[in-house]
This record gives C-alpha cells, structure tokens and sequence, in this order.
C-alpha cells in the first residue's frame, strides 16, 4: 500500500476511533483504545493528549507481527500468551511505534505537557486486548493488523489530530 502524501489522522477519544483522511475525506477508520484515565496533556497523568500533533518517527517497518518493543527497540520477543503470563502487567508496545511529537506549545509540547517526552505513541497491543474501551497508559493502542495498515500509509511528518 502506497504512503499517502497528503494524509491527515484524526483520533476521537470520545468514539475511541482513529480515522485516516485524505483530501477531505475519511478513506479509512479503525477502532483504538486511548487512555483509561481519559484526555489531558499532563506529564505523569497516563491520559491521552489533545490537540495538533504530528509522527516524529515510524519505528519497527519490516518487524514481524507480534514483536516486543521496550524503549522503542525490539526486544527479540515476540508477543504470546505464555510470554504474557511470564510479564504480567506489562505494557504491551507491539508490532509498530509511530511516535507523536505536540504542536502547540503549552498545549502538548514543551515543559511538563510535552507529547513527545511523554513518549505518546500510536502503537500495536495484543490482538486479545478489547478495542474501543480506554484502557492504555496515554498512548493509542491498534490492533496489530490495523496498526501495519495505517504505518503503510503514513510517514513522518504526518499531522494527527487527537480531539474529545
């Protein structure tokens, strides 16, 4: 699938859908999981931020499905149930990173409100993990394949925009 030049992603925390627009219109949509304590730009609350962003960097192109990231770097696990078992209460970053960066300063970039520093991706998770329900730790949890199908379209520089 071709990388779209001109592609713009909205998330709705409020639907926990994430949508892939394109010329002004929705070409794709998928469901996601945002935080489970809700929107705010807080360093340190485990919400998912608001406001304009943008992809600072897709990390894991190529990796297999499945593959463990710690620190955005493969681990050279891949994710099982029985490697669950072993890690309980993991936070579970699978398959893909793309690494959002704030746009609007005070907002989401810089000081103690900075996207980026907090380390907010948009990022695979276990395929058993429910969708559209909050339950991450800020970032924007996708299901492993959803999450390949949007990194194949999508590139650095891309604007996100996360919105209530």
């Amino acid at each position: 699938m071709p990388r779209i030049p001109t592609a713009e992603i909205r998330i709705d925390i409020g639907g926990q859908l994430l949508e892939l627009w394109q010329q002004g219109r929705c070409i794709c949509s998928w469901p996601v999981s945002t935080a489970r304590n809700g929107p705010g730009n807080r360093s340190g609350s485990n919400q998912t931020p608001l406001g304009r962003h943008r992809i600072r960097a897709c990390i894991g192109a190529d990796a297999p499905v499945g593959t463990v990231f710690v620190g955005r770097r493969p681990t050279g696990e891949t994710y099982s149930a029985e490697l669950a078992t072993r890690h309980p209460g993991r936070d579970w970053i699978l398959t893909r990173i793309l690494w959002l960066c704030g746009e609007e300063t005070g907002v989401n970039r810089g000081g103690d409100v900075d996207s980026q520093r907090r380390y907010i991706y948009i990022h695979g998770t276990p395929d058993s993990e429910p969708m559209g329900i909050p339950l991450s730790h800020g970032c924007i949890r996708m299901r492993n394949g959803d999450v390949i199908e949007l990194f194949d379209r999508v590139g650095p520089g891309t604007p996100v925009l996360i919105r209530q």
